[in-house]
């Protein structure tokens, strides 16, 4: 008898709940909502299960404080953590985020010593490094989630701009999860024409700005918290992937091994991913610039890394 995959979601917060949403709703797998607030991931879950019968999914959805109910998953995303707040950097969050993501991490692979980690946690290549590191899985089982949505809020402002369906314009972004991203303008496309025939240069560069304060503009709308829906659905769209075998070319943080020249490091790349995870790193010819800024923003990562290697020393 098939057994239906399972999803653990770590952190019941607005990114967590919302996965779980996307999660159910698809009907891709049962879904562990996890989180040490009491209730919360309880309540969450039990609203989300009842919205079944009016949505047409059926799916199991349970919430937990401990992580018995997590034990076999096939894909856990971790989104625990403490969220941005207006005038803080990712950086801020550097180490109070890394102490829960170890915990985290430690629980997970107590229960799931198989599973594929998605983490979503910032700051985001950071954290990515700490549960590889906690967990000691091969890098094929531990990904980051920020390409995704780097590239979805650039196609978002290009469609935008230039008045055309979002669902022509293909694109991606190469690099670290914040300011030193690096949108690959040169590889987007609108229906397979390259974007110079639809936009300026100028107009392009206001773009690629507005991409790297993407996750900032909304926190300092929101005030009091930061993205979820854009955020919840890019990492659910790494998950049906790697359920579904589906060998998708995703911008993702991965661990780099050489790969661009970079070693030892999560950084955003394209990668291939199926039912093993990260399955393929896809190198492309990279022109000066391109490597230039893909090398600064892994520099911006290394930096981080070695605060984080220097405060655990």
């Amino acid at each position: 008898m098939l057994r239906r995959p399972k999803v653990s979601i770590i952190g019941a917060g607005n990114v967590g709940a919302t996965a779980a949403h996307w999660i159910a709703a698809k009907e891709l797998a049962d879904v562990v909502l996890v989180d040490v607030a009491e209730g919360i991931p309880q309540g969450k879950a039990l609203d989300l299960l009842q919205s079944g019968p009016v949505e047409d999914f059926d799916v199991k959805v349970i919430g937990t404080n401990d992580y018995g109910p997590t034990e076999n998953s096939d894909v856990v995303v971790i989104t625990a953590g403490l969220p941005r707040k207006p005038g803080m950097s990712r950086d801020d969050l550097l180490k109070t985020n890394a102490n829960i993501v170890t915990q985290v991490t430690q629980q997970v692979c107590k229960y799931s010593p198989n599973a594929i980690l998605i983490v979503v946690s910032n700051p985001l290549d950071a954290m990515a490094y700490v549960a590889k590191k906690v967990s000691g899985f091969p890098r094929n089982r531990v990904i980051g989630m920020a390409g995704v949505l780097d590239s979805a809020r650039f196609c978002t402002f290009v469609a935008e701009a230039a008045g055309v369906s979002v669902e022509d314009v293909h694109g991606f972004v190469y690099g670290g999860h914040g300011d030193t991203m690096v949108p690959m303008t040169r590889f987007c496309s609108v229906a397979g024409v390259p974007l110079e025939k639809f936009l300026s240069q100028e107009k392009i560069a206001q773009i690629v700005e507005r991409a790297k304060n993407g996750g900032i503009e909304i926190v300092n709308y929101l005030k009091t918290g930061s993205a979820y829906y854009a955020p919840s659905a890019s990492a659910v769209q790494m998950v049906e992937a790697i359920i579904k075998d589906k060998k998708r070319i995703l911008p993702c943080a991965v661990w780099l091994e050489g790969e661009y020249g970079i070693s030892n490091l999560f950084v955003g790349v394209l990668a291939k991913l199926g039912a093993n995870g990260m399955e393929k790193v896809i190198e492309l010819d990279l022109n000066e610039t391109e490597k230039a800024g893909l090398h600064k923003s892994a520099d911006a990562v290394k930096s981080l890394v070695n605060v984080l290697e220097g405060s655990a020393s």
